[in-house]
This record gives structure tokens, C-alpha cells and sequence, in this order.
């Protein structure tokens, strides 16, 4: 499959001082805003707090849940709607009362609780407060061992069957629900449930508690990560095409590639979170990957060109596979743009990294990673000759 009928015969290395320019402001720019500006906003993976998923039975909007935050003295909290219907919410609080470390995680867990406790409502809680069970938080193995009681040959499957729906649904709105598929209880269990037990307002879908301690060591793992690899690239590269010009341009281009990436991603006021970097990390590969055969091309070339210009031969080889790259770039963008669009606010911090780091790395590909190793044979080399 060809793009281009002809072998095109585009001048990229002509842009070669513009590209760095580009790069050099978006950089600075994205520096200076994480250093002196907003900065970059750690996500509970990074920082310390606790991330709460919600669902609630009803449809409520944002206002009445800061509302019922606010009551308790939690209005601060980041809540985020991730659903289609006001029913189901993010909400995010670093606020502890202790400063001392050995406590924090503590004080982090029981801020959960205060925060679970705010949305249920004082009606929830007096039902609670009388004894009855919340069907819509009960864990499985409550539920099996209630049930045991009424129906002790068939508990253990009846709690499997209303723990599996609500797995699938996020919370039972309805006693009715739980008389249809899939579940289909009978009247009797049905009103053995509702004698011991009731429909919460809400069902927490999930629950993560970060301490100081443990977003401290994850930040420093992250950061290790994307040095080592991009130290990896840096001596295999150098192996590989037997000259470390190749393997200092695609270090320069990869890290450039994350510099750019974050800086936009900066601008953007969007969390950094654990996937965010499993996205970093995708885009270094995926950019290496195609710098890799431009690189690969090129060698080819100086074989059978050897009196051309270096400069020649690399504009040759990027012409040769810009098919390639805008093909294999094309059908990454398009797959990353129908996450961004209707993937959901879920996954949308992580496809709008991977949306600008596609065509990050085929711009670094196209304008960034040759003008290295021209300029490094241009001075380096050439001052080793001169010398």
C-alpha cells in the first residue's frame, strides 16, 4: 500500500532550524509553566489522598454532591462525573487531620469513610444505625452468610448471583431487578431481603488510599523508568548502527518527544497518574520504532550512494518511507482519536497523551532525528578529523 504514486522529493532537512526553534519554545514554554506556572498535577497514584468511585441510584448533579461534601467539611474535593447519566462520580480529597507520616495512611482511610458516609445521607445511615444491611455495598461473603441462614443449601450461589449483578450494573436500583435475569430470586428470598437488609443510595465502585510515602516511591520509579529506558535505546541504537551519533540523536529525539509531550500535557491542567506514564513509555517505543527504519534506510543507502552528501541520502530515505510512517502513524492516530472522542472521560486523559505523542513522534521522526546525526557529523566528527 502506497500513499504516494512517485517517490516524493520533499526537502525535509531544509526545515531542519525551524523544527528545532518549534521545539525549543514548546519546551521552555511547557517548563516554565510546570516550574513557575500550574505545574503538573499529580494524580492520587503520585500525590497522597484518596480516589473514590461512586454510583448513585439516582441521577444527581455535581452542585448537590459538593453540597453534601460541603456539609462535612470536604467541599475542596476534585469531583469529576465519569458517567452518562448524573449517576456516577470521581471524587478525589488529600485532606488528612495529622501531619504525622506513621498516621497519615490511617487518616487517609478514615477520610474515605466520612466521605461515604456525607453521600449516603442521614436515611441511609439511620437504617444502618437500626441494624439492616446496605444491599448495594454488602461484600459477598455478608451476603452469603445471611442468606445461609434463611436458605442454607442455595446462600452461597443466591449471594454469587446478586454479587455478579451488581458487578455488571453497579447498583441495584430496583427490588424488582433482582427478580429478572439474570439473577431471578424468588419472592420468597426477595422478601427475605428486604426484611434484612436495604437499597442504599449509592454503591462505591472503588476505592484507592495513596500515602506520602508510597506517591513519593512511585514518582521516583516512574522517573527511573523512562531514564532506563531511553538509556537501553541509547547503547543497543549505538550497537546496532555502529556509530553513537544514531544512538545520541534518538535519545535526543525521545526525550524531546516526552519534554514536548508533557509540556502540552501541562497546558492542559490534566492529571498524572500511573497510566499517563504507561502512555510516555508507549510513545517512546512506538517513536524509536519508526526512527529505527529511517535509521536503517539511511545505511542502506550510504552503500550504494557513497558520493552523494549525507544530507542527500537522509532526505532520500525519509522521501523512501514516508509512506510507511504516515500509514502506520495514520491508522495509531485514527485508533487513538475514537478513544478520545467516545471512549469516555475514563480513558480520556490517557488517549489525549497518546493523541499528541503519535504526532509528536512523527514530527521528532521526520525533522528531529536526522538533523542529529548530520550536525554531529558535521562538528564532532569533523573537529575529530581536523584534530
Amino acid at each position: 500500500m502506497q500513499i504516494f504514486k512517485k517517490t516524493p522529493n520533499i526537502p525535509f532537512l531544509k526545515y531542519k532550524w525551524i523544527a528545532l526553534a518549534l521545539t525549543l519554545i514548546i519546551v521552555v514554554a511547557g517548563i516554565l509553566n510546570i516550574t513557575l506556572g500550574k505545574g503538573l498535577k499529580l494524580g492520587v497514584d503520585f500525590g497522597e489522598g484518596t480516589l473514590i468511585r461512586v454510583k448513585f441510584r439516582e441521577p444527581i448533579s455535581v452542585s448537590e454532591v459538593r453540597k453534601l461534601l460541603s456539609d462535612v467539611g470536604l467541599g475542596n474535593s476534585i469531583i469529576q462525573e465519569t458517567g452518562k447519566d448524573n449517576r456516577e462520580f470521581q471524587i478525589r480529597t488529600m485532606e488528612t487531620k495529622t501531619t504525622r507520616e506513621d498516621q497519615e495512611l490511617e487518616s487517609h482511610q478514615i477520610l474515605a469513610d466520612r466521605v461515604i458516609k456525607a453521600l449516603q445521607g442521614p436515611e441511609d445511615q439511620a437504617k444502618i444505625a437500626q441494624g439492616f444491611l446496605d444491599l448495594n455495598n454488602i461484600d459477598r461473603n455478608t451476603l452469603a452468610s445471611l442468606l445461609h441462614e434463611a436458605f442454607p443449601e442455595k446462600g452461597e450461589d443466591l449471594a454469587n448471583k446478586i454479587a455478579e449483578y451488581r458487578t455488571l450494573h453497579g447498583i441495584i436500583s430496583d427490588w424488582n431487578e433482582l427478580k429478572k435475569e439474570p439473577v431471578s430470586l424468588s419472592d420468597e428470598v426477595v422478601n427475605y431481603l428486604q426484611k434484612k437488609t436495604f437499597l442504599g443510595k449509592l454503591t462505591v465502585l472503588s476505592r484507592e488510599t495513596v500515602g506520602p510515602q508510597v506517591g513519593k516511591d512511585l514518582r521516583k520509579k516512574a522517573t527511573q523508568a523512562i531514564i532506563w529506558s531511553l538509556i537501553g535505546m541509547l547503547v543497543y541504537i549505538a550497537f546496532r548502527f555502529k556509530g553513537i551519533e544514531y544512538g545520541a540523536a534518538a535519545i535526543f529525539t525521545l526525550t524531546q518527544d516526552v519534554l514536548i509531550t508533557l509540556s502540552i500535557y501541562s497546558f492542559t491542567n490534566r492529571e498524572i497518574n500511573l497510566p499517563i506514564v504507561a502512555a510516555l513509555l508507549t510513545i517512546v517505543g512506538y517513536s524509536i520504532n519508526d526512527t529505527i527504519v529511517i535509521f536503517d534506510r539511511i545505511r542502506e543507502l550510504k552503500k550504494t550512494m557513497r558520493k552523494e552528501s549525507l544530507e542527500n541520502i537522509m532526505n532520500l530515505s525519509l522521501n523512501l518511507n514516508l509512506s510507511r510512517t504516515l500509514i502506520t502513524s495514520g491508522t495509531v492516530f485514527l485508533t487513538v482519536l475514537s478513544l478520545f472522542l467516545f471512549g469516555g472521560k475514563v480513558i480520556n486523559d490517557f488517549a489525549f497523551i497518546m493523541l499528541v505523542g503519535t504526532i509528536e513522534g512523527v514530527y521528532s521522526t521526520i525533522f528531529l532525528s536526522c538533523p542529529v546525526v548530520l550536525f554531529w557529523n558535521h562538528y564532532f566528527k569533523k573537529k575529530k578529523l581536523h584534530k
